[in-house]
């Protein structure tokens, strides 16, 4: 995985929309921000994601084909909402079998986008609460594992007031320094 700040230039989404030079991000800040990341080589990935899903208590999971054949009908859709900024009142985690794609964080509490692209046997976890958005990259597919601590849901919180007073939002502010 590839982090750097994104360069907030009007554009294709799918775009790597990067700095020039590019301003990484370290793994220094990512802990900061509570992201969490691992690489796992897709081959013979499943003994080690077992033992992550075991340690971290993830019971569930299931695969997301996120592309036109994967999707249909309501992949257009689908591409924008993952797009809009939300937060989720669980962790978002997600292990890349194949395909390549974008997941933009906020950081705080300077508010920039701090862009992490990934690719095969990236496994990552955004904690509930921080704002996020996904897209894919312009190969336009990415097949990942979803996994989850309870039952499987995806319930985004769009950004606004309302959700800025989310008790998920409010711990998160906390665990990372910022607030009361």
């Amino acid at each position: 995985m590839r982090a750097y700040y994104y360069d907030n230039v009007p554009g294709d989404q799918r775009l790597p929309h990067d700095y020039s030079p590019s301003r990484p991000v370290s793994q220094e800040t990512l802990k900061a921000l509570n992201v969490e990341h691992w690489v796992i080589p897709v081959d013979g990935h499943l003994p080690k994601i077992d033992a992550i899903a075991k340690e971290k208590g993830y019971k569930n999971r299931d695969m997301i084909n996120v592309s036109k054949e994967g999707m249909g009908e309501i992949y257009e859709e689908k591409i924008k909402t993952f797009f809009q900024e939300h937060m989720h009142e669980d962790e978002e985690i997600r292990y890349i079998l194949s395909g390549t794609g974008f997941f933009d964080v906020r950081e705080t509490p300077t508010d920039e986008w701090i862009r992490l692209a990934v690719e095969p046997g990236d496994l990552i976890v955004i904690p509930p609460g921080i704002y996020h958005r996904f897209t894919l990259d312009e190969a336009n597919k990415i097949q990942a594992m979803r996994l989850f601590q309870d039952e499987p849901k995806w319930i985004p919180y769009n950004r606004s007031k309302e959700t800025d007073m989310n008790p998920h939002r409010i711990d998160y502010l906390k665990r990372v320094g910022v607030g009361a």
